[in-house]
């Protein structure tokens, strides 16, 4: 490992990686939930007005209460 890396170089540079992760997980998360609750049938070379608007709020929905989580537990710590 590179010496010239400190401790506030390799934190930071963690924190970095973690976040990477949580927001890959999440738009994992996301796209599975979304897609099972809104394609009820298989879908064509584009996405019905329906199924592109459930998708849209779903996606949104989805947002708002991970970011009303995240604001809580920042609260609590």
């Amino acid at each position: 490992m590179d010496s010239s890396l400190n401790s506030g170089d390799l934190d930071r540079f963690l924190s970095q990686e973690k976040e990477k992760a949580m927001v890959n997980e999440m738009v994992t998360k996301l796209t599975s939930v979304c897609w099972d609750k809104c394609i009820t049938s298989t879908p064509g070379s584009k996405f019905s007005w329906s199924e592109s608007a459930c998708l849209s709020n779903c996606a949104q929905r989805y947002l708002d209460v991970t970011l009303v989580i995240m604001k809580r537990f920042q609260s609590m710590q």
